[in-house]
């Protein structure tokens, strides 16, 4: 059976609808914990160029949910609309949060290093790594922010694990609406959601794309850790020297 075959067996493919097309249907594949691999090489999809981009907002509090919950009681229970409804502290109405899309790369040579807003390392889409970091979003916009990956230098590449950081904020990623999603340059796009519950953390492992016998291959991590970039290194072990970072005021 074909891979795309397994995924709709598994139930994992979702559809879409591809408004910058010609009208089409697209599919777009959620990898999940029983879905966790994708095979770039088997869909085609091992050259050109890989995009990979991190979508989030800043997500208002509980007030919303708690405000739809009280319009369906009020529905079924008509009387309490004139009792005063007990009001809670919940904490700020909206998570001020700026997440960070980055890279750490290791290639064939041996060498190692990371993709990332802090420092200016956006990297290098036509030489070495082969990544490069479009920019910084601080603010939750709609285009995100997005790492090219030139798989035309596929042999160059040994893996690459894509990784999310909250730099500054509410360490929360289940209230930031946070997807990375891999648009490949053949086959369906690639979507990981960042939705788990984590308190505390500051730091989510993504997916890894690795280059071994079987060709590029994409796994689904989403590992939380509680501290940055450091911490998730001793976790895969790269083995790089970090440091204190930070960005210039807006």
């Amino acid at each position: 059976m074909s891979f795309l075959g397994s995924l709709w067996r598994g139930g994992a493919q979702k559809f879409d609808f591809d408004s910058g097309g010609a009208g089409g249907a697209s599919y777009v594949v959620e990898l999940t914990k029983r879905n966790p691999v994708v095979s770039l090489t088997k869909q085609g999809a091992a050259a050109g160029h890989l995009r990979v981009n991190l979508s989030w907002q800043m997500r208002t509090s509980d007030f919303g949910e708690r405000g739809g919950q009280r319009t369906g009681s009020l529905l079924r229970h008509p009387g309490r609309l004139f009792k005063p409804e007990i009001v809670q502290a919940q904490g700020p109405a909206v998570v001020n949060v700026d997440l960070d899309l980055a890279c750490m790369y290791e290639l064939k040579d041996g060498t190692k290093g990371v993709v990332q807003p802090l420092g200016n390392f956006l990297g290098d889409l036509n030489g070495a790594p082969f990544v490069k970091l479009s920019g910084d979003d601080r603010f939750g916009s709609g285009s995100g922010e997005t790492l090219y990956v030139n798989l035309d230098h596929r042999d160059d590449i040994k893996r690459l694990l894509i990784f999310v950081y909250i730099y500054d904020g509410t360490p929360a990623f289940d209230r930031t609406h946070a997807v990375v999603t891999l648009y490949p340059s053949a086959g369906p796009r690639v979507e990981v959601k960042l939705d788990e519950r984590a308190p505390q953390a500051r730091s989510c492992a993504v997916f890894m794309l690795e280059n071994g016998k079987d060709g590029l291959t994409v796994r689904r991590e989403v590992k939380y850790v509680y501290g940055f970039q450091a911490e998730l290194d001793r976790l895969y072990g790269w083995g790089l020297q970090w440091g204190r970072g930070y960005k210039s005021k807006v």
